[in-house]
């Protein structure tokens, strides 16, 4: 690759960056969405930063082994974004990729289109294995990563570094050269349309502003009891868990739904589901309620919903779901959805003190589902 080669493909232009683009470079850095996930930005971003950023910075990337690339519509040449390789590791025919585009370019496939591009051209000119990482935060940016044909290998302790040098995780995404091409799969697609409904209960994704619900919901005393180990959560944890949750579905860890009622719209409890088992094609299934909703039924029609999407559209073979021996209204719940009781695992849940749980093993399988 050269700093003057043009490249296009997936209706996309890769191509020089040009002194025009620099109020265009300003509207995609100095944009809340970029200030927030990249690191090293100046804040307020202005049109020295852009410039220094045109006539030193795109150079200097590709002085050192890199790529910098304006990504511009085809049409008219106006600058929606850049795409670019960084950290090159020649030995292992390695590189990052990585972009940002304006605002007025988002939800059009703009990012993913050249992402595919660069990625493709990087491997026609010698390189094996692309990664690409994202603050865990930033679900878009994973969408892309998936929509590009990477896929999640893991996370990377405190790898990045925001303002005041406040370190988290990124989330590590590879393509290599081989790999077929199109979207990488997932093991948790999306729901259909956002929700699961039998149109008395709706489920939907768990979303930040569920925060204060979720703590109130998983630190009532009976919902701890019925957890291993029985400790209530933090307020910060249950923070997190919100705000990770379309992360956690992307990376196919784990799939946190909100229940509510169709009726009035009120929440009614949660619900998830989570791999144990991906080669088996194994998952298990957990939910708790509030109190004002217990007894209606709520419970189990979310979990014969939650069941009916894992055996359908997820793909998965067989359900469990583990329970503390003496949870008779958790055993109901299942009993009517399908499952049957399949062993007593002694001691196998950590309790408290050092103590251990028994747990009480359901399973479900497609046949099964009432």
């Amino acid at each position: 690759m050269t700093p003057q080669e043009v490249v296009e493909a997936h209706g996309v232009r890769l191509r020089p960056f040009r002194p025009e683009d620099t109020a265009d470079v300003v509207d995609g850095l100095a944009d809340p969405v970029s200030q927030r996930f990249m690191t090293g930005l100046p804040a307020p971003y202005t049109e020295v930063d852009a410039r220094r950023w045109i006539d030193a910075g795109a150079p200097a990337a590709w002085a050192g082994g890199g790529a910098a690339y304006a990504v511009a519509d085809p049409a008219t040449d106006r600058l929606l974004g850049t795409v670019g390789l960084s950290n090159p590791v020649p030995a292992r025919g390695q590189a990052e990729i990585g972009y940002w585009v304006r605002p007025s370019a988002r939800g059009r496939g703009v990012a993913a289109a050249a992402t595919r591009a660069l990625s493709e051209h990087a491997f026609a000119t010698g390189t094996v294995r692309l990664e690409l990482l994202t603050n865990p935060a930033n679900a878009a940016s994973q969408r892309v990563a998936l929509a590009a044909g990477f896929h999640y290998e893991g996370s990377r302790r405190s790898a990045g570094s925001g303002r005041g040098g406040d370190r988290h995780d990124l989330l590590a995404w590879v393509r290599l050269a081989d790999d077929p091409p199109g979207p990488a799969a997932r093991l948790l697609p999306d729901l259909p349309g956002g929700v699961l409904t039998d149109q008395v209960v709706t489920l939907r994704r768990l979303a930040p502003e569920d925060a204060e619900l979720m703590y109130r919901l998983h630190s009532r005393p009976e919902v701890v009891a019925n957890q291993a180990p029985p400790v209530p959560p933090t307020r910060e944890a249950i923070e997190r868990r919100c705000r990770l949750a379309e992360s956690g579905w992307l990376t196919g860890d784990i799939a946190r739904l909100l229940i509510t009622d169709v009726a009035s719209g009120e929440p009614v409890g949660s619900c998830g589901l989570s791999y144990t088992d991906v080669a088996r094609g194994e998952a298990s299934v957990g939910y708790a309620l509030l109190p004002d909703w217990r007894g209606r039924g709520y419970a189990t029609r979310a979990v014969r919903l939650i069941a009916a999407w894992a055996f359908g559209s997820a793909g998965v073979a067989r359900l469990t779901a583990g329970t503390v021996p003496d949870n008779t209204a958790s055993h109901r719940v299942l009993e009517r959805t399908g499952f049957h009781r399949e062993a007593l695992h002694r001691a196998s849940l950590p309790g408290l003190a050092g103590g251990r749980l028994d747990d009480l093993t359901f399973a479900l399988l497609p046949a099964d589902l009432r």
